[in-house]
């Protein structure tokens, strides 16, 4: 019987990563909040919710849900034409029943047509865009707090970029400068250094965000024209009674159900933050360093309980975000208590002690959500991307620059529409088919690959290798392939080294070449397999 993930070592284990989870979703539940004209509030409780709720319900144990970015713009534009946000927030509740009902219908399964090319661009564009968005933050750029959302305003073009980045560097702030370049040093430093890394209760960030408060707090007792002022300072309102509490909440006004409008606004949520959401996973399961698979129907059903939750006590909606689950990811998780202990900090700190969180500066955050980027958009995933055909790293580079220049979910769709072409333009005739017993009963499945196997052959080679049980002897048959796409080969990886060591699975394989490479020239797209279980 395999191993249960739910244990108090895990829960130990996982301590550490809420903590950073916490710190890097902090400043993106306040800043998406004020992107979007909502109260800068709304973003807290909407990574509350993300969180707790939908932490609780998913399965998902590396994914982390919050408010979105990709929604900022969709949000303040239905705030400015509902007239108020708390008739807004009745289009969050229909977009949470709205997703309630895909997860019931499986609409989950679309995420497995999307490429594992397309799937690393999106990561790369989000990690670019993370670093240009908090280049002001960690130079303390003296204008107003999220004034880049005005340059970028009609979408990102090389014009627009050049003008960012010279308003930033006409108001330096050298206090913030000095703090953003020690908590990079701090962070690499935790990231490099072998007895730093042990210290797995103190990560990195939390001693970056110490650092930062305590040289300013340095700053400010000398009088140092060093130090940063309070529009540079995470800002949480202060409950100074019971009141003040209960004051934090705001409901929805239940008329706005009665407005066609709110209904065409709550559709149109439901769409782009499932979509957005299965994107998200689709990537997380690929941050899963023990590639488990996530139902992704159970996954559009929490997303849709959480969004009822956020939107009736005046959160924002919520989908599974991907910088705050690769940070999540980065940071060692490997159970989703990690993404339970986060927002169950963001409520501690919102009640207990804002005053303390208001003392971190923006730069040393910024310092935090740049080594993400980072990490998202190495250079040396893009090199090796580059190594690999046309079939893969095209639709790879197109997909970070579309996202980059236009918005997430139209450079996917770019991305997508590329590497379809590149498919059909050689692969018309390409099929899968597989022979088998009934899975649930047999203890020896041959599946059986056709000539040509694409990305699009991927779910059900997927769904085929999920429903094998325990302790079954499995023969992949490729005698008679002469091509299987990257995708579909780590998929194959995956399984034979990972899970059916676990779960006492022997693989036979049968028939594969080292090499695929007549449609795609990938030094990476041989099967190395243990076959210690297969003899």
């Amino acid at each position: 019987m395999k191993k249960s993930n739910f244990n108090l070592g895990g829960i130990k284990q996982n301590v550490p990563s809420g903590v950073v989870v916490f710190l890097v979703a902090l400043p993106l539940c306040l800043g998406i909040a004020l992107a979007s004209g909502a109260p800068p509030l709304s973003g807290i409780i909407a990574g509350i919710v993300g969180g707790i709720v939908i932490g609780s319900l998913s399965n998902s144990h590396i994914s982390v849900s919050g408010p979105a970015a990709g929604l900022a713009a969709i949000v303040l534009s239905a705030i400015t034409e509902l007239g108020a946000f708390e008739i807004f927030l009745c289009a969050g509740v229909i977009a949470g029943v709205l997703q309630l009902l895909l997860g019931f219908m499986k609409a989950g399964s679309i995420s497995n047509y999307f490429p594992n090319s397309v799937i690393e661009g999106m990561l790369a564009g989000i990690g670019v865009i993370i670093i240009l968005k908090q280049i002001p933050y960690a130079l303390g750029y003296e204008g107003s707090s999220f004034s880049s959302e005005r340059v970028f305003e009609s979408g990102y073009s090389i014009e627009s970029i050049w003008l960012y980045i010279q308003s930033i560097f006409d108001s330096i702030h050298p206090g913030a400068v000095l703090i953003t370049l020690i908590s990079l040093a701090i962070l690499l430093a935790w990231d490099k250094i072998p007895a730093l890394k042990k210290l797995k209760m103190l990560p990195g960030a939390l001693v970056a965000v110490i650092a930062g408060i305590a040289l300013n707090a340095l700053f400010l007792s000398t009088g140092s024209s060093l130090a940063i002022e309070s529009k540079h300072l995470v800002n949480l309102p202060v409950p100074q009674s019971l009141g003040d509490f209960a004051g934090l909440l705001t409901l929805p006004d239940f008329s706005g159900f009665l407005n066609p409008q709110v209904w065409v606004v709550g559709a149109t949520i439901a769409v782009v933050a499932s979509i957005e959401t299965l994107l998200c996973i689709e990537a997380s399961d690929r941050l899963d360093k023990q590639r488990r698979l996530t139902d992704t129907n159970n996954e559009l059903r929490a997303q849709g309980i959480g969004n009822l939750v956020s939107s009736f006590i005046g959160g924002l909606p919520i989908t599974s975000v991907v910088v705050r689950s690769s940070a999540n990811a980065n940071s060692g998780a490997t159970h989703k208590s990690s993404t339970i202990m986060h927002g169950i900090l963001l409520l501690i700190c919102v009640l207990a002690i804002p005053f303390l969180l208001n003392m971190i500066p923006l730069a040393t955050l910024a310092a935090v959500l740049l080594l993400v980027g980072y990490k998202l958009a190495s250079p040396e995933k893009i090199k090796n991307f580059l190594k690999k055909g046309k079939f893969q790293y095209i639709p790879f580079l197109a997909t970070i620059l579309a996202v980059v220049f236009t918005d997430l979910l139209t450079g996917v769709a770019i991305g997508m529409a590329i590497a379809i072409f590149f498919i059909l333009q050689g692969n018309m005739k390409r099929a899968y088919y597989f022979s088998r017993e009934e899975l649930q009963d047999a203890d020896e499945i041959t599946l059986k690959l056709a000539e040509e196997v694409s990305f699009l052959n991927k779910a059900a080679i997927k769904k085929t290798l999920k429903n094998i049980q325990p302790n079954s002897k499995v023969t992949i048959d490729a005698k008679g392939t002469s091509y299987i796409t990257a995708d579909v080969i780590e998929l194959i990886q995956d399984f034979a080294n990972i899970r059916a060591r676990e779960e006492q699975i022997q693989v036979q394989l049968i028939g594969f070449k080292t090499n695929y490479s007549q449609y795609e020239h990938d030094q990476h797209s041989h099967i190395t397999i243990d076959h210690r279980r297969s003899m």
